[in-house]
């Protein structure tokens, strides 16, 4: 091939860059025509042996035809992509005479409704959104909790831990001892809403992932009286006006008193039923007085500052406000469930 002419290369390049069908092809030509040690290239060795008047003829007329070339192959790789996109715009058309399939709508899991419905009133009560990390530290976690190690309380909450001094959150009061951290001793009235893990047999009532919106209260002069009309007013609003509620003595290590709150069984109106189990009632609820270790680790005066805190479960909530049978089915992902109570989300 390094032995015939100029033209005779041109005109084999032109006629297979013509017969050419995809512009894989083209690539391979390009690399045998134009490249370092394609056929063009090798005819350069022969300007050394050429006369010095025909030197410059040769390489003219050599030049012209890479140039040539280089052109016909753009040309050519041009119109390819154009007939490829011609042929992918035609095979993608869209019938527009055709019926449109039925778009079916679907329906907020309960679990959001609930959570938004929780986190409105709230809001409307002043209080603020406050997030923070679903791996915590044991200090956050426990210990700045008043849950130091050793703690009987840690049984039920040692549970998936990433290290040492790391696990997932067993509840959302780390996000309230962050919040206090960096506070500055300054009044706070927020909720904080998100995940917790604990280890726990997954059940009709349990599961080991679950969510929370936690409470909390600091600031001068705060008693109990304002956790009753907080959780009073929020129960309302949740459930309906009738809805009464009653707060029983209880123990939480962060909370000094603490109580449990119930609320008038739906079922019944209080009067007792299998529901609530003969006694008008539901748990819904925990909370307390902020223990004075929990205000003195975090950055506040026990003898100047007081709050409450609560903790709600979204999922009881749920369960509560549309009769759920079992709490695994808001983790399923089954179209049905969301089908079933769309209409009362």
């Amino acid at each position: 091939m390094e032995n015939k002419n100029i033209n005779e290369i041109y005109s084999l390049a032109m006629n297979e860059i013509q017969q050419s069908e995809d512009t894989n092809k083209l690539q391979e030509l390009k690399i045998k025509f134009l490249a370092k040690k394609s056929v063009l290239s090798s005819l350069m060795s022969e300007l050394a042996n050429l006369p010095p008047e025909e030197r410059k003829e040769f390489g003219k007329n050599l030049n012209d035809v890479r140039n040539r070339i280089s052109e016909e192959l753009a040309k050519k790789e041009a119109e390819l992509r154009k007939n490829e996109l011609d042929k992918k715009l035609k095979s993608e058309t869209i019938d527009i005479t055709l019926p449109s399939r039925k778009v079916e709508l679907g329906g907020q899991n309960p679990f959001y409704v609930v959570k938004d419905e929780i986190t409105d009133i709230f809001l409307n009560m002043g209080f603020e959104v406050a997030d923070g990390p679903e791996v915590e530290t044991d200090l956050f976690n426990f210990e700045l909790l008043n849950i130091p190690k050793d703690h009987p309380a840690r049984d039920m909450q040692d549970t998936f831990y990433i290290s040492d001094n790391v696990l997932l959150r067993t509840h959302t009061s780390p996000v309230q001892a962050h919040v206090m951290q960096e506070a500055n001793g300054k009044p706070i009235r927020i909720i904080c809403p998100g995940k917790t893990y604990r280890r726990d047999d997954d059940d009709a009532t349990h599961s080991h992932q679950f969510a929370q919106i936690e409470g909390l209260v600091i600031d001068k002069n705060i008693n109990i009286g304002h956790l009753k009309a907080t959780l009073e007013l929020f129960a309302k609003k949740m459930f309906g006006e009738k809805r009464e509620i009653r707060l029983r003595p209880s123990y939480f290590p962060f909370t000094e008193p603490s109580v449990e709150v119930d609320i008038t069984c739906a079922n019944c109106g209080g009067k007792g039923c299998s529901m609530c189990k003969g006694t008008g009632y539901i748990e819904i609820l925990g909370g307390g007085m902020v223990h004075p270790n929990v205000l003195k680790m975090n950055g506040y005066d026990p003898d100047e500052y007081s709050g409450f805190a609560f903790g709600i479960g979204i999922e009881r909530v749920a369960i509560l406000r549309f009769g759920i049978d079992d709490i695994r089915r808001f983790y399923q992902n089954d179209v049905r469930f969301l089908h079933q109570y769309r209409r009362k989300a």
